[in-house]
């Protein structure tokens, strides 16, 4: 009997999150399903553009969290 994979199954699979006999289901149904193999790879696609996009904020967003830091200054640090 195949069973049938939501796509929160893809996404734990493409997380890495899914048990090793999961593992075992979800290549065999890629394997048969070329609907499930498209959006499995669209998920791929869609967590390496996350992960590029949380690696690299612009100098523009650094510099205003360290400005906003430095103006609110909400642990000030003792001098002696």
């Amino acid at each position: 009997m195949t069973k049938i994979f939501t796509h929160d199954d893809l996404i734990r699979y493409v997380y890495e999150e899914t048990q090793p006999e999961e593992n075992r289901q979800i290549k065999l149904a890629l394997n048969e399903d070329m609907e499930l193999l498209e959006q499995y790879h669209e998920l791929l696609w869609l967590k390496k553009q996350m992960d590029g996009g949380m690696m690299n904020p612009s100098e523009k967003t650094i510099n205003t969290i360290l400005e906003y830091s430095k103006a609110v200054n909400l642990h000030p640090v003792k001098e002696d």
